[in-house]
């Protein structure tokens, strides 16, 4: 599936739906292949109905240091046309200033094709 985005900003956003145990929710998250693992935002998991159901932690390198932060199992999660069941995400706070509700990481992409046209402002995965 193709979608846009605006080559003139400096992150590259997904629009990705996200199922919870509540609810469902349109997140935006920056696509990150510096990510290996899929973040989302704590208060977009939590109007969803997740972080009452803490399956473990698991410890993340960041900008400022080493994190212990929880990791949880999205029920669906939709993005670029292709969604995954069951799919494992960790939860972290953003700061408010962060303009994204979280990554989009490598966890996402495996065994796909991701095609970012800059010419074109398009994004494909397939």
């Amino acid at each position: 599936m193709t979608e846009q985005f605006n080559p003139e900003r400096g992150l590259v956003m997904v629009n990705v739906l996200l199922w919870g145990p509540t609810s469902r929710i349109i997140a935006k998250l920056a696509l990150d292949t510096g990510a290996t693992t899929t973040l989302i935002n704590t208060g977009i998991l939590q109007r969803i109905g997740y972080l009452e159901f803490i399956e473990d932690r698991v410890h993340i390198t960041t900008g400022s240091g080493i994190e212990f932060v929880p990791r949880v199992t999205i029920t669906r999660l939709k993005a670029l046309g292709k969604t995954i069941r069951n799919f494992p995400v960790l939860a972290h706070t953003l700061p408010p200033t962060a303009a994204v509700d979280g990554l989009l990481g490598l966890d996402f992409l495996r065994n796909r094709r991701l095609t970012l046209d800059f010419r074109r402002s398009t994004i494909t995965l397939t």
